[in-house]
Order: structure tokens, then sequence, then C-alpha cells
């Protein structure tokens, strides 16, 4: 029976529990009284909406009475209950000889279910989920940082050869006695020393970003936006990139408005997004072909940008799986591209408040475009 606290339930609670005391008498039953307000989560898990309340546990079905005439309801049903009973306690008794019959063991002794034993039941049901939810959660977080780690692996390898073709071409035309860079330029000299400088403080921040995750629990991208000039920013990876598409003889068709407003938004992770997509666009953009970059003022709130190649393309039944972390086309499976970095991009893009999606370009290849918010003016 579930009681409440109220002062003006207590006599119809005294007057239930007399008349149960007098149907005990002709037929035992258990009876446990249940204050909602000490374990409202059985008051829930019965869907009670009212008290007192009595409910009829065992045997099966499960039946509750509530409201003002309990015992008059009580009355009418007393005497089913009892020949539920028996019929149970016949079948469960014809049962257990059947089986002590075939297997030779003893019987044992019936139990009645209780309101205490369902909440236990549902105390311990309720420790099963919530140790789910934490297995899960931490299985989660294992996963991001295993992500995130491959994440960034990938993105340091083109730093650091930046860096070392720049050392390595300092090295070799220095010469030690004269105390000068011969056959170099001071002009080249400075922007060698430049881009080293440069993708290095890139190479801090990506380890920065390991540790971070290492040590943390949220897996949110941590972003830190400003004022940016998305067209300059472009421009400087173009240059990075210089030696990757001269070399296969590419083409870089641009189409930048004067105009675009400053996007607000993280450098180094936009960077890192740009980074990830010129160098897809190289890596399957044929010797002689195209890669095409373009940006306009989508909305008063949004600026697009777009990367295209002349490459093989994207399927359109993987257009979605494409940003899905080591997703790779069968096309690709020796290939490394297309898989971890787009990934990052997703994430960072989202970390933003924007898009990221590829559609077939207007050349036949792969058509990156993503999102970002204007920065308010």
């Amino acid at each position: 029976m579930f009681v409440d606290g109220r002062p003006k339930s207590r006599q119809q609670v005294q007057r239930i529990r007399a008349y149960l005391r007098e149907l005990e008498a002709e037929y035992s039953f258990e009876l446990q009284i249940i204050d909602v307000g000490q374990q409202p989560y059985l008051a829930e898990h019965f869907k009670l909406v009212a008290t007192p309340a009595l409910v009829k546990i065992h045997p099966a079905p499960q039946q509750i009475i509530a409201g003002s005439n309990i015992i008059g309801q009580v009355k009418n049903w007393w005497p089913r209950w009892q020949a539920a009973v028996d019929t149970f306690l016949k079948l469960q008794e014809d049962l257990q000889d059947s089986i002590d019959e075939n297997r030779g063991v003893a019987s044992p002794n019936s139990t009645i279910h209780s309101v205490a034993v369902s909440a236990e039941l549902i105390k311990l049901s309720d420790e099963i989920f919530h140790l789910k939810q934490e297995k899960e959660k931490l299985y989660e977080q294992l996963q991001f940082k295993d992500r995130v780690i491959a994440m960034l692996a990938h993105d340091l390898r083109n730093p650091l050869t930046a860096v070392a073709i720049a050392i390595e071409t300092l090295q070799s035309n220095y010469n030690p006695d004269s105390g000068a860079f011969q056959r170099l330029k001071p002009a080249m000299t400075v922007h060698l020393l430049k881009q080293a400088r440069s993708q290095t403080k890139l190479i801090d921040r990506m380890i920065a970003d390991l540790l971070q995750v290492g040590r943390g629990k949220d897996t949110e991208f941590p972003i830190t936006p400003q004022k940016l000039e998305l067209s300059q920013l472009c421009l400087d990876v173009l240059d990075e990139l210089c030696d990757r598409y001269t070399t296969k003889f590419q083409k870089i068709e641009k189409d930048i408005p004067q105009d675009l407003p400053y996007v607000y938004a993280d450098p180094e992770r936009i960077r890192q997004v740009i980074v990830n997509l010129l160098d897809n666009a190289i890596k399957y953009t044929p010797v002689g072909g195209k890669i095409s970059i373009s940006a306009l003022h989508r909305t008063t709130q949004k600026v697009q940008f777009s990367i295209g190649d002349t490459g093989p393309g994207i399927p359109e039944e993987n257009r979605d799986r494409i940003f899905e972390n080591h997703f790779r086309l069968q096309r690709d499976e020796g290939t490394e591209g297309y898989g971890i970095g787009l990934c990052l991009c997703q994430r960072i893009i989202r970390a933003h408040y924007g898009q990221i999606w590829v559609d077939t370009s207007p050349n036949g290849g792969a058509w990156f475009h993503f999102t970002l918010p204007v920065y308010p003016s």
C-alpha cells in the first residue's frame, strides 16, 4: 500500500489497514507500506497518479486500486484474487511435480513476489543503466582520443616536411667560413626562416592539442576565434604548398572577391582545414590538372569557402560517410587521404557553428565547401 504524509489521508489509510487485518484472518497475505515521499522511484515505477493506493503484485497480472472507495473495490476483487492464487499455486505444484518426476530433484518452497523485491530490482536496474552509461561515455572518450591522436599525427606530416625542407636548404647553402648563405638571395633566406618558424609554431599548437585531449574529458574541439581575413590565410597556405602543386604542374584558379568580409574564426584551426583540403586536392588531381579556390558572401551571417579539383571525385553514396574517421573509398585503399584529415575538418568547422560538405565540381572532381560566421562589424 502506497501512502503519503497528508493529514487528511491518514484516516483513510487507517480504515484500509483495519479492513485488511480482518481479511488476513481468513487468507494470509503480505502487506507492505510504502511512503511515496521516501521512495518516489517506486511510485514512478508503478505509474501511480494518486495515494493512498493498493498494488496487487502477485500473482500476475499486477493490479492497482486507488481512489476514495478502495475498501469497496477490495471487497469486489478479493474473491477473484483468492481464486487466482489458488489456481497459481495448483499449477506451480503440478509443474514442480512433473519436474521432480523427470529430474528427481527436490521441490523448493514457492516464494511470493513483493514490492521490496521490486524495489531492489529497480535499484539494481538503475545502477546497471548508469554503469552502462559510464562505460559508453568512457569508451567514447577513448575512441575520441584515439581519433585525435591519429588526426594530429596525419596533420603533423605537412609542417614537418616544410620545416625539414627549409632547414635542409639553408644548411646546404651555408658557408661556415664566411658565415653567409651561398647561392641564396637574402629574400629567399628570410622566406625560408619565416617558413620554418611559422610551421614550428603550427607543430607546437598541434602537440598542445594532443596533450589537452589526453588530459581532458570533453569531446569538444577547443577554438579561439578572432577577426580573420580568410583570403589572406588561403594565400599563405598556397604559398606553403607551392612546391607540391608546381611539381605536378597543376594550375591554381582563384575566385575570391576583394570585398569578402572578415570571418570570426580560429586562424590555426581554419589553416588546418584549408591545408587538409588543398593537400587532398593536390594529391588526387592528376599532373597538369586544375585546382579551384573560391569564396562568396553567402548570407549576411555566413561566408562560404570552396576548394575543387579535377580528380576522380567522391561517389554520391559516400559523400556523407567521407567525413567519418578512417573511412576509405574502396578505390583508395592503397592511398592515404580523404579520411582522417576530413574528420578533423568536420570537427573544426562544426566547432565554429559552420557546415562542411562535398559534391561534384564543375570540372568533374571533388568540390568541398565549408561555411564560417562573418565577423560582427
